[in-house]
């Protein structure tokens, strides 16, 4: 089933995030950066001129750009599209079909595409640790923290979130990064996280904390 058009709302802004429980900062020496699910089929029902598309796609790009320049490793989820049965599971009692495999729903957007040297993780379920090599990317690179930005808060990235507490990985949720169905949706999942598994932080608060050379052994 198609999802709904997402009328606008604003998104958080520094003084509207909820209190983190804890002191975490990322490092971009431990950190790797999460895009999660920003395919066209999952932007298409908000409005790309409005908030919170518009503000959401200028964030990401200048994490990415800040990313890359700081040499922190990118990650994409993207889902494959046109799942049988069998691949699709409880999700199809849920969101039925799901996307089809036509470049127009699978797509990323070429704003911020993966570059070379990214990696495209296929999601198959919420979170993007479910039936990825994510783990073994980030143990693999020497990395414990987790930047997550992208579609949907409450869902996905949430999920996400939870997964990389339990494996031991701090988890970022980048606010004013993020999107959902609604200012309620996306309020509930950076309250949730702040509260219970992650740190909620702003684009700027992240730019500059991974701007900052050595800071494995202060974090």
């Amino acid at each position: 089933m198609a999802i709904p058009p997402i009328p606008p709302y604003p998104l958080p802004t520094e003084g509207e995030l909820p209190r983190n429980r804890v002191s975490w900062l990322p490092s971009a020496d431990r950190a790797v950066l999460l895009v999660h699910d920003m395919q066209r089929y999952f932007l298409a029902p908000f409005d790309r001129a409005a908030e919170p598309a518009g503000p959401l796609l200028a964030h990401v790009r200048l994490l990415l750009d800040t990313a890359r320049a700081r040499g922190v490793p990118v990650a994409y989820t993207a889902q494959p599209g046109d799942m049988d049965p069998r691949q699709r599971g409880l999700l199809a009692d849920f969101w039925g079909p799901g996307m089809s495999s036509a470049p127009e729903d699978r797509e990323l957007l070429p704003e911020i595409a993966p570059a070379d040297g990214d990696t495209v993780l296929t999601k198959w379920r919420y979170s993007a640790f479910h039936r990825t090599p994510l783990t073994e990317l980030m143990r693999d690179r020497g990395r414990d923290q987790l930047i997550v930005v992208g579609v949907y808060a409450h869902i996905g990235c949430l999920a996400t979130a939870y997964d990389a507490f339990a494996h031991d990985i701090q988890p970022f949720l980048v606010a004013d990064a993020l999107a959902d169905f609604g200012p309620a949706e996306h309020r509930q999942a950076l309250g949730q996280a702040a509260d219970r598994c992650a740190a909620v932080l702003s684009t700027s608060r992240v730019v500059e904390a991974i701007g900052i050379p050595g800071t494995r052994d202060a974090a």
